[in-house]
């Protein structure tokens, strides 16, 4: 598995979350899932509530702010696998490993995972 490079962990940490947020939408609509349920996955891993998350959105924050003012899950190190090519518990880049969970967080639901499961509650 190719690590992530200084170049790939600068472009996650400048890119806006008001981005990349209208493609997690398509992707878990497109999967019969609901706006709703990907802001539960959000919140879970991010702490903000659904007015924070707005708030995010509407300030156009990048990931690197958006991650500063999040409040990470305790059990988000439980989030394993591979996510765009890269193992994220092999991604040293801790900014970069933040922007892949809430990636294969995004993606568990989209595939049909159930929502305990990927709440990692069991």
């Amino acid at each position: 598995m190719p690590t992530t490079t200084p170049e790939h962990d600068k472009r996650i940490a400048e890119m806006t979350f008001s981005s990349v947020y209208p493609h997690y939408v398509t992707k878990v609509e497109k999967k019969g899932r609901t706006e709703d349920e990907l802001h539960q996955v959000i919140r879970w891993l991010t702490g903000f509530t659904a007015k924070q998350l707005q708030k995010q959105i509407d300030d156009k924050v990048t990931f690197e702010e958006f991650f500063k003012r999040a409040k990470l899950h305790p059990n988000a190190e439980l989030i394993k696998g591979v996510i765009c090519g890269y193992r994220i518990e092999d991604i040293e880049n801790p900014l970069t490993r933040k922007a892949r969970y809430l990636d294969k967080l995004v993606d568990e639901l989209a595939k049909g995972r159930k929502m305990e499961k990927i709440l990692r509650e069991g």
